[in-house]
């Protein structure tokens, strides 16, 4: 059984940018999700990969993920159908203690960035860039499916400033 073990961070600024080894635009779209963390995803790079992927929580920061490439033609079929979607582009990143990547949100969840870093054992010690200002791993607000359902500029105008404010990129 493959487990997924991530941390996750907001982040300001653009010192991430010197660390980029790839990028691809990716769209997800959500077929379920229960409220006892279930998701069913369908996800595309719009050109030639598409994969269809089964989550769920195991224990602490771990989750069960099973996914499966699939048919571009079949993701666009399942994206046509899914309840909740979202834009991003995904960026790997040349970071030691894990596999690094970032997503820059597009559309409804600008200007979100979140950094994310999966690892071998929660347990594991990692560097974390000063570019990531705030930890949100189990941050249910910010999961993919959840910014999917409510995207980050459809939260309150005082939520979105507090989160602005405690990133550093907005005035108080």
């Amino acid at each position: 059984m493959a487990l997924e073990i991530e941390r996750r961070f907001l982040v300001a600024g653009e010192g991430w940018r010197e660390h980029i080894r790839w990028d691809r635009r990716l769209l997800q779209g959500y077929l379920v999700g229960s409220a006892d963390g279930l998701t069913l995803r369908v996800r595309s790079d719009g050109a030639d990969a598409a994969w269809l992927t089964v989550k769920y929580p195991a224990a602490g920061i771990a989750r069960h993920e099973f996914e499966y490439a699939i048919p571009p033609s079949d993701a666009e079929a399942l994206l046509e159908r899914s309840e909740a979607s979202l834009i991003k582009r995904r960026f790997g990143l040349d970071l030691a203690g894990g596999d690094w990547v970032l997503d820059v949100f597009e559309a409804a969840n600008a200007p979100l960035v979140i950094a994310e870093v999966e690892l071998e054992s929660e347990h594991d010690v990692v560097e974390i860039p000063p570019w990531c200002r705030r930890e949100i791993t189990g941050e249910g607000a910010f999961s993919n499916a959840a910014l999917a359902r409510c995207p980050f500029q459809a939260w309150a105008a005082q939520e979105q400033e507090a989160w602005l404010l405690k990133l550093g990129t907005l005035q108080a």
